[in-house]
């Protein structure tokens, strides 16, 4: 049990007790029956039976019977501007998929994405996200301020955020995907990536906003972007992310274009580090994963996105064996329509055993871990989140378990992951509800439905004129 913090009598404190727990921590302690003490924004004491008697100040106690509490869940990848173009090219491999629905993702404006954004994150943060990562890498000619768009509309929904502000230097003229107005120059995308992290970028205990640089992919980036976006991370202390060895023809892009691999391609541009994480993973050979087990590269996890365009399935049991830093990704949602990453501790454990490892592939407890610590750790924020230890950030969930989708499952990791997805009666972001009784509390759900819906037609009509 974690050593109670020393009491300060002023700070307002919410008491969580009669729950099973789940810390997460580096023993993977758990407790049948326990309780979470938070002061402000921070946990105060974790451990077994009740709390400590004679608290101070304590403003709400919460009775958790029948329910578990874990850390936040982290999500390491997403698009959030897709919110506003599901169900699309659902018939389509990757590179099919990105050439159809580029013309319409070229059409994006500010308010489209501040809609897309109060879709997408408000979706996974009522299904117990805490903390989550956009790459956002579409900056359309003429379309606004999409940084300043994307991280008003997360504030409103009270999530952490990891913007990885994306570019792309490679359009159509080029060999690329993208039409050539959606693209920015290099020096252009460079300059803006520079602003975002001046701008934006928090690195304090407790920040709500971290700006990372992350050009999109080798076949819609150029080499120079590449190393040039390399060099600017490093000298502002930012994180590096980008996508990689997501399908075979990924690989053949690179082998035909570069002469080489991916992985080698990214350790030639600077792009292997323990400040680096890549989404997707797929097509990962030992001698790739050795290479990030190495150097601590990092990997976003995305089984449903992955399955959803016949990617393939990602090595993860042989990534974790080797010591790669493993998270999980929704992905955006034109390739993931759920949207919510708690499904994805599920569809992880479920998708790798299909693969070598079979039943051994991932358990229970692997799968929460890989969606909670695994995610802070990809991120770069175990000091602070991931876990549920003395003086981390009290970014924590609630997770109902006692009604007729889990009511005979008597471990309550085992009912939460392979079970039905569990209703959250309590989210919490550095102390602060975020969800109550499954609807998030700081926005009116309906009216970011019909604000999304609004969007998603306006976007449509736009891209059909044009």
């Amino acid at each position: 049990m974690a050593a109670s913090a020393s009491p300060d009598s002023s700070v307002e404190r919410t008491v969580i007790e009669n729950c099973a727990i789940a810390t997460v921590d580096p023993h993977d302690t758990e407790y049948a029956t326990g309780h979470v003490v938070v002061a402000g924004t921070v946990i105060e004491s974790v451990g077994a039976g009740r709390a400590p008697d004679g608290l101070a100040n304590v403003v709400r106690r919460v009775d958790g019977t029948g329910h578990l509490v874990t850390p936040g869940l982290v999500n390491t990848h997403h698009h959030f501007y897709q919110w506003i173009t599901r169900g699309l090219a659902t018939d389509h491999n990757l590179f099919d998929w990105l050439v159809a629905l580029y013309p319409t993702w070229a059409r994006i404006d500010a308010p489209m994405l501040a809609a897309a954004t109060q879709g997408s994150l408000g979706m996974m943060v009522r299904g117990g996200v805490t903390t989550a990562s956009d790459h956002h890498y579409v900056f359309p000619q003429g379309s606004g301020d999409l940084v300043a768009a994307e991280l008003d509309a997360a504030a409103g929904i009270g999530a952490r955020i990891t913007l990885a502000r994306g570019s792309m230097d490679r359009s159509e003229k080029d060999g690329g995907l993208p039409p050539d107005f959606a693209v920015e120059t290099t020096e252009g995308a460079l300059l803006a990536t520079e602003e975002a992290i001046d701008k934006h970028h928090d690195a304090s205990f407790g920040s709500m906003v971290h700006i990372a640089a992350a050009p999109c992919s080798p076949f819609s980036v150029s080499t120079e972007l590449m190393r040039q976006g390399a060099e600017l991370a490093r000298r502002k202390g930012v994180r590096l992310h980008t996508h990689g060895s997501e399908t075979v023809e990924e690989e053949k892009f690179c082998h035909e274009l570069f002469g080489m691999g991916p992985t080698d391609y990214f350790a030639s541009t600077g792009w292997l580090g323990d400040d680096v994480w890549m989404a997707h993973c797929v097509h990962m050979n030992d001698s790739d994963i050795a290479a990030f087990a190495r150097t601590g590269t990092g990997v976003a996890h995305c089984p449903s996105s992955n399955a959803r365009l016949a990617a393939g399935i990602a090595r993860v049991p042989d990534m974790l064996a080797a010591g790669v830093p493993v998270g999980l990704g929704v992905d955006g949602t034109a390739s993931n329509e759920s949207g919510e990453l708690h499904t994805e501790l599920r569809n992880a454990l479920l998708v790798n055993r299909l693969g070598t490892h079979k039943e051994a592939a991932l358990s229970a407890r692997k799968a929460l871990r890989l969606g909670t610590h695994g995610g802070a750790q990809v991120l770069g924020r175990t000091g602070e989140i991931g876990s549920l230890e003395t003086g981390k950030l009290a970014d924590l969930v609630l997770w109902k378990l006692d009604g007729i989708g889990h009511s005979s499952i008597a471990d309550p990791v085992t009912a939460l992951v392979f079970g039905a997805a569990a209703p959250v009666t309590l989210s919490l972001v550095g102390g602060r509800p975020v969800v109550e009784d499954g609807h998030l509390t700081r926005v009116d759900e309906d009216a970011v439905a019909r604000t999304a819906r609004t969007e998603a037609r306006r976007l449509a009509r736009i891209a059909a004129e044009s």
